[in-house]
């Protein structure tokens, strides 16, 4: 892969993207969301998924639906086995679920705990995560190679401005996890 072809995917809330191409890298932004990138080193096959929510308590429909990790995790899971992945390869690498928000609900508590338990329920292999703390990440996932790279965000998240995008800390460096 060299550096000049490489494309970036931004896989923003409600969304997820699932690719076997070698130059594309997946990114994404989070706070208090979760992301789930999923791995079959056979294929050369990963996905990428990022919600706000674990799950409705209420009945929702159309795009809403998009926003919440039970739904995103089983189209995710759904698309990468229509290209033949294997469940039982799967690697899956864990990130998000900050504490960003200056108020005392914590959106993120309650991502990390569905998706832990969702992994645990659905057996999937857990080979990395970067869960919790009170930093945002910003997260690049190669799905050929199964890589991901997480850069922690300088400051919280204000609730009111929740739609602008952190600043990266330039000292926090990188951490790469295979």
């Amino acid at each position: 892969m060299t550096d000049n072809l490489v494309k970036k995917f931004a896989v923003t809330q409600g969304n997820y993207k699932v690719s076997r191409d070698p130059n594309i890298i997946l990114t994404t932004v989070l706070g208090s969301c979760v992301c789930a990138c999923l791995y079959d080193p056979k294929l050369k096959i990963g996905g990428m998924n990022h919600f706000l929510l674990p799950f409705s308590s209420i009945e929702e429909s159309g795009s809403k639906d998009r926003l919440f990790g039970v739904y995103l995790m089983e189209l995710l899971l759904n698309e990468m086995f229509s290209y033949g992945v294997v469940k039982k390869r799967l690697e899956v690498k864990l990130f998000g679920g900050g504490h960003v928000l200056t108020s005392k609900t914590d959106p993120g508590k309650k991502n990390v705990e569905f998706i832990e338990r969702f992994v645990k329920l659905e057996r999937l292999n857990v080979v990395s995560s970067s869960l919790r703390g009170d930093q945002g990440r910003a997260i690049q996932f190669n799905p050929y190679t199964g890589q991901a790279r997480q850069k922690f965000m300088t400051k919280h998240i204000v609730e009111e401005q929740a739609v602008k995008t952190p600043v990266v800390k330039e000292e926090a460096g990188e951490l790469e996890l295979f």
